[in-house]
Parts: C-alpha cells; sequence; structure tokens
C-alpha cells in the first residue's frame, strides 16, 4: 500500500522522463529537478537520470563537470513497448488484448480499429 507520503513504484521515473520528454532537448540534472520540482534533493534527481541511463531509457554526454539526459527514445515508443511487455509468452493473450480493448473509450477504439485496418492492409 502507497502512504500519503510514499510514492507509487516508478512515478519519480515517469516524472523524470516526462521532463525530458517535454523539453525537447538535453537537459541537465538541475533542469530536471526544477522542471518536476516536487521539493525533490538533487542527489534524488541525479539517481534516477543515472539509473535510467543503466536501463538504456535515457542517454547522456558530458557537460562541464556533468552530464546532459535525453530520452532514448520518444514517449509513443516507449509506451508501445510497455504494451508489448505487458503481453508475456505463456499468458492468455486473447484475455489481455480483450481486457485492454474493452477499457478503451469510443475514439481511441475508433482510431484502434483504424490502425489495424491499415496494418491488415499492409501485410
Amino acid at each position: 500500500m502507497v502512504t500519503k507520503d510514499r510514492r507509487r513504484p516508478g512515478a519519480l521515473e515517469a516524472a523524470v522522463m516526462a521532463a525530458l520528454w517535454a523539453a525537447g532537448a538535453p537537459m541537465t540534472a538541475a533542469q530536471v529537478q526544477q522542471e518536476v520540482g516536487d521539493d525533490l534533493a538533487y542527489n534524488t534527481v541525479q539517481t534516477i537520470l543515472i539509473r535510467l541511463h543503466e536501463k538504456g531509457q535515457a542517454q547522456r554526454r558530458r557537460a562541464g563537470r556533468g552530464h546532459e539526459y535525453w530520452p532514448a527514445e520518444d514517449a509513443a515508443t516507449a509506451a508501445a513497448a510497455q504494451m508489448r511487455a505487458a503481453l508475456p509468452a505463456g499468458t492468455d493473450r486473447h484475455a489481455t488484448l480483450q481486457q485492454f480493448a474493452a477499457g478503451l473509450d469510443a475514439s481511441d477504439a475508433a482510431v484502434l480499429r483504424a490502425l489495424l485496418a491499415e496494418a491488415g492492409r499492409s501485410a
């Protein structure tokens, strides 16, 4: 259970990635800290950026005594990878996809139908 003072797992990484995607240019840890806010310590932001780099989710280059970071892929590509990861082998993929589709609103369902039809024509 997540208490009022505790964030859900992955929330800080998600906030840092959102800041990197929104920036459209490489950012230092200090810039990310300012953008994310939430009274995060500089060292916390720096640790998150290092972990994202180690996971391959962020790239970096030297900038003075520190580094600048940017996303390894755009937000849509990252979200699609997470969706594919939710369909591991050995699970009931049909049931998982059915539950996903059932949770879509009408406009998202229409977009998905159009994309699937387009993919079917390309295959």
